[in-house]
């Protein structure tokens, strides 16, 4: 048991010493190009990515009002009011949402990449995923849904049959 002891403190420190051997470029990914943030901010352009964050600002107001006058009922009326002068005060903060989604475009596909994106959503059938994507999204998300819905049916249908077995029902 004691020559365990003193092998493991041994085997961490070399590796503690294998990890401080590391290059600091391996332990932190490089920032993106210019030309990389470049096309990551004309892809989300093309794809009209703000559309998905437009309203965040009057939306996340609108919710915090909502959970302040829950707190505060006697504020109702000033919060109320104040509420659009707050949202004009951060208007425009919604593109703090789409700078990030450059980043992370620009983190995840290479520069090359991310040019041959440009060009595929500059295509016509770029164009048209663009166009019919997000119809095809929503369809799809109601296949899902009414799966799960009828899914679920079988599932408390498959725990009904179990439970009865055990001379329980449901």
């Amino acid at each position: 048991m004691k020559s365990v002891l003193k092998i493991v403190p041994g085997a961490c420190l070399a590796f503690a010493l294998v990890l401080g051997a590391v290059p600091a470029t391996a332990q932190q990914p490089a920032a993106p190009s210019a030309a990389s943030i470049a096309a990551a901010r004309e892809i989300l352009t093309l794809k009209n990515a703000s559309a998905m964050y437009a309203n965040a600002v009057p939306g996340m107001v609108e919710k915090v009002k909502a959970t302040l006058i829950g707190q505060n009922l006697n504020y109702q009326k000033d919060l109320n009011e104040l509420a659009p002068i707050v949202a004009k005060q951060l208007a425009g903060r919604e593109q703090e949402i789409g700078d990030g989604m450059v980043g992370v475009y620009a983190g995840e596909f290479t520069e090359q990449e991310l040019k041959d994106l440009v060009a595929f959503y500059k295509s016509p059938l770029g164009q048209k995923l663009i166009t019919n994507e997000p119809k095809a999204i929503n369809l799809s998300m109601q296949v899902m849904n009414a799966w799960a819905q009828n899914f679920s049916e079988v599932v408390a249908s498959a725990f009904r049959a179990e439970m009865k077995k055990r001379g329980k029902e449901m």
